[in-house]
Formats: structure tokens, C-alpha cells, sequence
């Protein structure tokens, strides 16, 4: 082979390895969601919620049997 042409080949593949270390080497964008902000997570107030009664949810009982038995007559007319 002429020595030009073994120049011209390897002059083919440094580039090549030149553009696959180039890319390789830039940061790439993040898909999804961005990571919290550490700052705020050290100033965030936790806040503490306050559950139902056995009442409340005795009567939130009472009101979704009635909602799905006025649903349930409703669907077989």
C-alpha cells in the first residue's frame, strides 16, 4: 500500500475518534423531571395533617352508600 494511503486511512479514523470522543464528552440533556431544589428542601416546613374522626368518616360512609345507590337506580332504568 502507498504510504498515502495508509496517511489518508489513519487521518479517516482519528477523525472519527475525534467526533466519538467530542460527543461523548458533552453533557446531555436531562429527560423528565427536574431534580428537586436542594435549597428548598433544607427551608421547607413540614406540614402535619390532621385525619378524620370515626364520626366523619362514619358519615362520609353514609353519604357515598346513598350516592351509589342513587347511581346504581339511575344506571338500570
Amino acid at each position: 500500500m502507498p504510504t498515502e494511503h495508509i496517511l489518508a486511512l489513519l487521518i479517516q479514523e482519528r477523525d472519527k475518534l475525534n467526533r466519538a470522543i467530542e460527543a461523548l464528552g458533552t453533557t446531555v440533556k436531562r429527560r423528565g423531571r427536574p431534580p428537586k431544589n436542594p435549597l428548598s428542601i433544607t427551608e421547607a416546613v413540614p406540614v402535619k395533617r390532621k385525619g378524620r374522626t370515626p364520626a366523619q368518616r362514619k358519615a362520609q360512609a353514609k353519604r357515598m352508600k346513598a350516592y351509589w345507590a342513587k347511581r346504581k337506580k339511575e344506571a338500570a332504568k
